[in-house]
């Protein structure tokens, strides 16, 4: 099993940027597939961003692509978000996941691992 444990959200204004982590534990880091979702108020968890366990194969899903980067440092078990250009629309939880097998999918039940979440909230 692999824990996680996000950190870097906040409260930031339009325009602006946040770098999120997230911090594993157990079984090898390395081993996994690694995701990004993210969950606002009153709506279904959606795809952020996927990397696979190499960092060679990733993805950023189309309403965040150009503003928002996935990458990963094995050496540090650690997962990050780069978000730039912070639009009110990207206010929500956001949560790490982790699948072994080390490819990434876009969909949330293909995670069996889930760090708590870590609010982003961006102003007007």
């Amino acid at each position: 099993q692999v824990q996680l444990v996000e950190s870097g959200g906040g409260l930031v204004q339009a325009g602006g940027s946040l770098r999120l982590s997230c911090a594993a534990s157990g079984r090898p880091f390395s081993s996994y597939g690694m995701g990004w979702f993210r969950q606002a108020p009153g709506k279904e968890r959606e795809f952020v961003a996927g990397i696979s366990w190499s960092g060679r194969d990733t993805n950023v899903a189309d309403s965040v692509k150009g503003r928002f980067t996935i990458s990963r440092d094995n050496a540090k078990n650690t997962l990050y978000l780069q978000m730039n250009s912070l639009k009110p629309e990207d206010t929500a939880v956001y949560y790490c996941a982790a699948k072994s097998g080390g490819s990434w999918y876009a969909t949330a039940p293909a995670y069996p691992y889930w760090g708590q979440g870590t609010q982003v909230t961006v102003s007007s």
